[in-house]
């Protein structure tokens, strides 16, 4: 890489991040003060440090999550994370633990080193509830975050006795817009890197509806989708419809970047509209 090529795309990072500075600090506070509804949340999305880190969320998340949280409060400042790797790499809830004063539960199947605040779990439909009551997960809480790579849909439908305030899910942007597919569920299911994995966002949104919760947004890479608590909507978010909050994979933030294709012809299930799966 040439001198000139890496001035270029360091001076567009840093544009980057200025753009998304004065958009937290300047267009967010507008908003709150004039109790506008935020209508596109990934405009917030954002590296939070200058120097970029693998300590923070992948996709801008950090940001987003900050824009959200701004209109709606905080209650009890608790998250879960699963699998949330080594609780830093990444995650998308250190940066609310270590700068912002939150604490929860991280789980994640492999093993981490003792300290890590990580507990190794392998997270399935069957056992969430249990795992919940064994580590004293409240009833309601703020942020859920959720990247298995596989069967993310089938293991928050399976959800059934907490209503976290904020839902952060993963959904498989390698498929249209309006699309609505899902992985069958297999307990023991493992990504093989392929686009055979997780559920696409409009199977995401309509799981989501069923279980009282708005799609606001999701990342402009194509990785996560962001769920709202139906209750706070009103007056925080104004809705954009379906084809404008969606956006196709673009992963490393290169569009057009996305999982190579399933080469084993696996099935996938529809669906349908007011389904939970």
């Amino acid at each position: 890489m040439s001198l000139v090529t890496r001035i270029h795309k360091r001076a567009a990072k840093s544009l980057d991040w200025l753009r998304g500075w004065l958009r937290a600090r300047v267009a967010l506070p507008f908003l709150i003060l004039t109790k506008r509804p935020i209508r596109d949340v990934s405009r917030f999305a954002r590296r939070v440090s200058f120097i970029e880190s693998p300590a923070y969320a992948q996709n801008g998340e950090d940001g987003m999550l900050e824009a959200i949280f701004a209109k709606i409060g905080v209650t009890n400042r608790y998250c879960v994370e699963f699998g949330a790797y080594d609780g830093r790499t990444m995650s998308n809830t250190w940066y609310l633990r270590e700068r912002k004063g939150w604490n929860g539960l991280l789980m994640d199947s492999q093993e981490n080193p003792s300290g890590s605040g990580v507990h190794k779990e392998f997270v399935t439909a069957e056992n969430i509830e249990e795992l919940f009551k064994k580590y004293g997960v409240p009833g309601e809480f703020d942020l859920l975050s959720i990247d298995i790579d596989g069967n993310d849909y089938w293991v928050w439908r399976a959800i059934r006795n907490e209503t976290p305030r904020v839902v952060v899910i993963e959904y498989n942007a390698c498929f249209p817009a309006e699309e609505s597919k899902v992985i069958p569920y297999r307990p023991d299911f493992a990504w093989d890197k392929t686009d055979y994995c997780g559920a696409t966002l409009k199977a995401m949104e309509k799981l989501g509806k069923t279980k009282g919760y708005a799609l606001v947004a999701t990342d402009r890479n194509g990785v996560n989708a962001f769920f709202v608590r139906d209750d706070l909507v009103p007056g925080n978010f104004s809705l954009p419809p379906f084809g404008e909050i969606y956006h196709p994979a673009a992963f490393k933030g290169k569009k057009g970047n996305k999982h190579p294709p399933d080469q084993r012809g696996r099935p996938w299930m529809q669906v349908s509209e007011g389904s939970s799966g």
